[in-house]
This record gives C-alpha cells, structure tokens and sequence, in this order.
C-alpha cells in the first residue's frame, strides 16, 4: 500500500470540471481586458481561439460564456457578451487591490 497515492495533495477537481473552470476565466479576463469594445459571442470565440474550425474548442468557449452568464459575471444583451458590474468590480479589486 501507498503512503502517498499518486494525485495525493492535487485540488481533487475532475479534469473535465477544472478545463471548465480554465476556460471561463478564458472568456472572463479577454471580456473585461477588451472593455469598453462589445463583441458578440461569435466575435469572441473567434478572438480567443485564433478563428479556429475546431467544433470542440468553439463549443467550450460557448459553454464557458454560458456558465458565466449563469453565475453573473456576463450579460448576454442582443448577443454580446459584457462584464457584469460584479466582473467589472472584480477587475477593480485585481488591478487596485495590490496597490
């Protein structure tokens, strides 16, 4: 028997849930680092995956704006993707915070 299994001191995140959790913070950072400019959803899985024709990367970054949406960080108005003033804070508090 192992003492230490192997993963032992890992965040035990399942890996599909933590590239979940990579992916939205993905989407999160390029909305608000593009602030004020609005993109559509479309426009902005373009940006963050090069314009890629890969369905599974487009499909991802979808999902991620879906989840962020979800737990109010993005608005959807019309189909553009913009910051809540919760994402808008947290930016603040990244980049004020450290002062």
């Amino acid at each position: 028997m192992q003492d230490n299994p192997k993963g032992a001191g890992d965040c035990h995140v399942p890996p599909t849930e933590a590239q979940d959790i990579r992916d939205q913070g993905v989407v999160l950072i390029h909305v608000l680092t593009r602030q004020p400019t609005l993109l559509t959803i479309p426009d902005l899985v373009r940006e963050i995956t090069a314009g890629s024709e890969d369905f599974a990367e487009g499909d991802a970054m979808e999902r991620a704006v879906r989840d962020l949406t979800g737990v109010g960080l993005l608005m959807c108005p019309s189909g553009l993707a913009v910051p809540t003033p919760a994402a808008l804070r947290f930016l603040k508090i990244l980049y004020e915070g450290n002062c």
